[in-house]
Order: C-alpha cells, then structure tokens, then sequence
C-alpha cells in the first residue's frame, strides 16, 4: 500500500514491484527523514531554548521541550541588546543589495546578451572566470581597496558586492538569451532606446528571475558576516550577524535568544517564497 501511489520520480511503479527496490527505496526515505531531523534540530533547539527561563536552561538534565514557557524574555534580551538598532542597519544593507544586484547584474547581462557590443563575449567569459577565484584572495584585495578609498564603516561596499556578483549575471544572461528577439526588434522599428527597451520591455519580462535574485541577494546580505565584520567597526553601524559575534560578554541564554531573532528572518522568507525559491533552482539549473 506504501508504493501504490508512488507514480513520479527515477523510481518508477514497475521498479517498485522488485522486492530489492522496495528495500533501497525504503532505506533512501529513512536516510532522508534522518538528514531533514539533523537539519532541523538546532534551530528548533535554539528556538525551544529561548522561551525557558534562566533556571531551566542551565540547569541538569537539560530539557528539549520547555517545561517553562517565557516569551517576555524574547522582549527583555531584545532591549537589552539594543537589537532595533542592528536590525535596521541590516535591513537598509539587505535593501541597497538587492537593488544593486538587480540593476548592475542585469544591465551588464543585458548588454552581453542583448545589446552584443564588440568584446561582449570577453567581458562574459572574464565575469566566468572570476567564479574561479577563491573568495580569501578575492577578499583580501577588495578589503585593501575599501580602506584605500576611505570606506570603511559605511554599507556602500557590501551593497556594491552582491551587484557585481557572476552567478547572478550568468542567470540572468540566460533568462535574456531565451527572450524572444522579435521583442526587441519591434521596439527598436518603433524607436526604443536602449535603455528604454531594457526598462520597458526586458524588466517586465523577468518578474520569475528577478524574484529569485531578489530572494538569493536578501538571504545572501542578511546571512553574510566576515566582510561586514572587517568593514564595519564603529558600533552604530554594526549589522545583527557582526553584534551576536561580539556579545560574548552576554550570558548565554542571552546568546541563545540573540540567535533566535537571527533565524526568524530566513525562516518566514523561506516559508512565503518557497515555491518562487525552488522555481529559481530549476530556472539556474542548480543542485546543492
């Protein structure tokens, strides 16, 4: 009864038939159910943690299931952190980054799968090639840039990061390639400019991969952390992830609970734009 259904997928109902199949295909649901609980259980650790109160979670044996439920320790530890203040300097680098990863990344994959100028192809096959350079080294030149320009402390950088970014541009080359050209020849006989024709015809036709770079770019500048820590050393100017590593001064209940601020975030875009994330994946042609 447990195969009868089963009409999708590399396994299919006549493998199923095979006493042998049914075993491996047994063993590979158990393998994964076990991977999806080692995934999920430190979070929902920290999760559970947070609501106990001090005594309990110290205390020996410690308890998964809180016996103690606390949720005004959530609004005490936020206060005393002082989170308002990190989350709002995040969400204002989270924003400036998703704009400029849709702007640059798009302008410069439209003009190399578009407009075609002469040397297009170089410039794409250098914005591959970069993928191919470790991030340390990467890392370490554009951090001596940053300090030679004078921008440490401010988001400007990390904003300019996640625009110049190659798998965006890639995905978005592809996206472009596969538009069809009689679009943009009509808008050229009817006397688009160029910039006219990416603001009004390309940007319109990209809603699916501009929601999956929006979504990448969000979760990749909220989550980020040594180069916001190299570059922004005043105080106000921190970002959540660079404050929860310099609170060890915090006891650790109050670590845990900082933890849990940090992981709401992800875990309600994942849940909104889940399906939009897996149509990205299938759109890049991603695994892992």
């Amino acid at each position: 009864m447990f195969f009868e259904n089963k009409n999708y997928g590399f396994i299919s109902q006549i493998d199923l038939k095979q006493k042998r199949i049914q075993i491996l295909y047994s063993f590979i649901m158990v393998f994964g159910f076990l991977i999806i609980i080692l995934c999920i259980f430190p979070p929902l650790w920290v999760i559970l943690s947070s609501l106990k109160d001090t005594k309990e979670f110290y205390g020996i044996p410690a308890t998964i299931i809180p016996r103690s439920f606390n949720p005004e320790k959530l609004w005490i530890v936020w206060n005393s952190v002082g989170f308002t203040k990190y989350f709002i300097n995040s969400l204002i680098v989270v924003f400036g980054s998703v704009v400029c990863a849709m702007l640059f990344n798009g302008m410069l994959a439209y003009a190399v799968s578009i407009l075609k100028p002469k040397g297009s192809k170089v410039v794409f096959n250098l914005v591959v090639m970069s993928m191919m350079i470790p991030t340390t080294v990467s890392m370490m030149t554009l951090f001596k840039n940053i300090v030679d320009v004078k921008l440490l402390n401010s988001y400007i950088p990390l904003m300019l990061g996640v625009g110049a970014n190659a798998y965006f541009c890639i995905l978005y080359k592809q996206f472009f390639d596969a538009i069809p050209k009689s679009y943009i020849e009509a808008a050229r006989i009817d006397g688009c400019s160029k910039l006219k024709i990416f603001t009004h015809i390309i940007t319109p036709m990209s809603k699916a991969v501009n929601t999956v770079i929006t979504i990448f770019a969000l979760n990749a500048a909220w989550s980020d952390f040594l180069m916001p820590y190299l570059i922004l050393r005043k105080e106000n100017v921190k970002t959540v992830m660079v404050k929860l590593f310099s609170m060890s001064t915090f006891p650790d209940d109050y670590i845990v609970v900082s933890l849990f601020f940090t992981i709401v975030p992800p875990v309600i875009l994942f849940s909104i734009f889940q399906k939009n994330m897996i149509n990205g994946i299938q759109l890049g042609g991603i695994k892992g």
